[in-house]
């Protein structure tokens, strides 16, 4: 049986029996515990410590401390999570040639920007002729100090690939401290943190940096809800309230706004219904906030109202300027899920791919579709609805969230055809008329559900140190249950890591077929598609202007080019790009078989255009006396 004091935030203490009359104003078991806790020391400990020992001491803490432990845990766990990925960060890219070269390529552009035009750096060197090419998909801002250090193409790996294992050791550590500042115990939360982290329907988004990057959204609600001293289990402590973590968490939700809106729009509303949710609250029961308080909060989100309404305008624009960004609400039913999406795994999925594969065949878009939050975590939070550490109200709650989440998840393919969840944000809530996947708000089910397996797992750890309490031998002393009690509640992060284990999947990316800088530009490069991302990626080698491009949707700049190419090289079509201003076209006649340009004539040599080529290229120039 352990002697051991319940550690700070673990919920609350067992109560010694108390004192006869006839006792000593000091309980008798206090005193006990004082002794056992500090007995005769020696005579040099007693004595006052230098300098150079409480520093010494004070790092001693620091690195016991729970939350550096927490800290590496969350590191070593991302590490062996995406292993061998680790050892090749030079070398590799996870997941696939599509998107994340695309992301890396951005992350190369953000660097040049920042160090040579900032004022530039929304007008990127693909998509010519197209301004604020750098808005069509999610501007990975927010990384814009780690993008400084990628100045050529291999640098660019290295940081694509060290911020793809961060976002898995963010999630889990901010997750941890949500669940921590909420009232879970230690285990509790490291489950939770993990089935946040490592959900499956993550896997089929590795190729999404952008998605993967969630954990500054749970991170910047524990910040706040630390900073306004509230806790689930513990309700308002005016006495903790710390303007300081309220200030920081407004800051880490703007930073997770500037990553990109495919998850930030969302993550603005969520705050404005908690805001709405607690302004009710405080109307009501008049809690008492110190002026500090009120004042951190009208800092805090007067910059984050301000970061978001400056790049909230500089996306309007773009959608203004092209209307092409709206999305039909026929289209965005294709990438909804269904009913039976959210107990389906993704490929990716080591441990459920293969099982699920004839349940995937059955969707429209099972990249979109494939929304398992992971048998255990459901089993677990199933069980927190009945048996928990949070009240019966906050169970309901939390049921009835999972619950309009799922509805709004669907999209159109709810009841009614969503029309009364997913139509609703659709018709009238700015912005949402351009998100195309709806199913990605399984994130925030994610969370809810977390919370309910958390509250039951503490629940347990709660009655074995009430059990350990009763029977224990001394009265004198407060005891828990020993710690291979507890240790046995990290249990259940076995079967929910085993649920995130993705299939291996890293590429190495194709070296360019011409040298890039040596180019004139702007360049287009055929066939031009799907594989425009490694167009980008090849780019970072000059950032010679290109009139290629692959983002969230397809301007008519480039629709409008890829027409004019369809018969190159004949003469219409040389005239067609001349005249918008085409200097360099760049076949890969590997790469035509299979696009509209498969019929392509590689053997052609055109009146009054200058032709090299090269082992896997031909290169055109069409004004070569310029």
């Amino acid at each position: 049986m352990s002697t051991l004091e319940s550690e700070s935030g673990e919920g609350p203490r067992p109560q010694a029996a108390a004192p006869s009359a006839t006792e000593a104003p000091e309980a008798d078991h206090e005193r006990w515990q004082r002794f056992a806790e500090t007995g005769d020391a020696p005579a040099e400990d007693r004595a006052p410590a230098g300098r150079l020992r409480r520093t010494g001491r004070r790092l001693a803490r620091g690195a016991r401390s729970e939350w550096t432990i927490a800290t590496l845990v969350s590191i070593l766990l991302a590490v062996a999570m995406t292993w061998p990925l680790a050892g090749q960060l030079h070398q590799v890219i996870p997941h696939d040639l599509g998107d994340p070269l695309l992301q890396a390529y951005t992350l190369g552009w953000l660097s040049e920007a920042l160090r040579t035009d900032p004022g530039g750096i929304w007008d990127t060197n693909t998509f010519w002729p197209a301004t604020d090419s750098l808005l069509f998909t999610d501007t990975l801002l927010g990384f814009a100090p780690a993008a400084l250090l990628a100045t050529d193409a291999t640098r660019v790996l290295v940081v694509y690939n060290l911020l793809f294992i961060g976002s898995f050791a963010l999630a889990f550590l901010g997750m941890y401290a949500l669940l921590r500042q909420l009232g879970a115990r230690v285990a509790a939360s490291a489950v939770g943190a993990a089935a946040f982290a490592y959900a499956p329907w993550k896997l089929a988004h590795l190729g999404h940096l952008n998605v993967l990057s969630s954990g500054g959204i749970v991170l910047a609600l524990a910040m706040l809800a630390r900073g306004h001293g509230w806790s689930m289990r513990h309700g308002f402590k005016p006495e903790r309230q710390r303007p300081g973590w309220i200030i920081a968490g407004w800051l880490v939700a703007l930073w997770q706004f500037a990553i990109g809106v495919a998850l930030g729009l969302t993550f603005v509303y969520v705050l404005l219904a908690i805001g709405v949710v607690v302004g009710c609250i405080w109307l009501v029961r008049r809690p008492a906030l110190r002026w500090q308080t009120l004042a951190a909060n009208g800092l805090g989100g007067t910059v984050f109202s301000l970061g978001v309404l400056w790049i909230a305008d500089k996306h309007a624009a773009v959608a203004n300027a092209h209307p092409e960004t709206v999305r039909d609400y026929e289209y965005v039913r294709w990438f909804s899920p269904t009913w039976q999406s959210f107990i389906i795994a993704p490929e990716e999925s080591r441990l459920w791919g293969t099982a699920h594969e004839a349940a995937r065949a059955e969707l429209t878009w099972p990249p979109e579709q494939t929304l398992l939050v992971g048998f255990t975590l459901l089993a677990l939070a199933v069980a927190g609805l009945m048996w928990s550490c949070w009240s019966r109200w906050q169970r309901i709650w939390l049921a009835l969230g999972t619950g309009v989440l799922f509805a709004l998840a669907m999209g159109p393919n709810f009841l009614d055809d969503g029309d009364w969840a997913w139509r609703l944000l659709y018709d009238y809530a700015p912005g949402f008329d351009a998100i195309r996947t709806p199913g990605r708000l399984v994130l925030y089910m994610t969370i809810l559900l977390a919370i309910l397996a958390a509250g039951t797992l503490s629940q347990i750890a709660d009655e074995a140190d009430r059990v350990a309490h009763e029977s224990r031998v001394d009265k004198r002393l407060r005891v828990r249950a020993p710690r291979r009690v507890h240790a046995l509640l990290f249990l259940p992060l076995i079967p929910i890591l085993a649920e995130g284990v993705p299939v291996e999947e890293n590429w190495a990316p194709p070296e360019a077929p011409v040298a890039m800088s040596e180019l004139e530009g702007p360049v287009l490069f055929l066939p031009s598609g799907g594989g425009d991302t490694k167009v980008q990626f090849w780019t970072l080698d000059g950032f010679v202007e290109t009139a290629n491009g692959s983002a969230a949707f397809t301007p008519l700049e480039l629709t409008g080019i890829r027409s004019m190419s369809m018969g190159f090289p004949d003469d219409a079509a040389l005239d067609s790009l001349r005249e918008a201003g085409i200097e360099t076209v760049v076949v890969l006649p590997g790469q035509l078989p299979g696009t509209d340009w498969a019929g392509l004539d590689t053997e052609a040599e055109p009146f009054g255009v200058d032709v090299e080529r090269t082992e896997s290229a031909i290169i055109y120039d069409l004004n070569p006396n310029d």
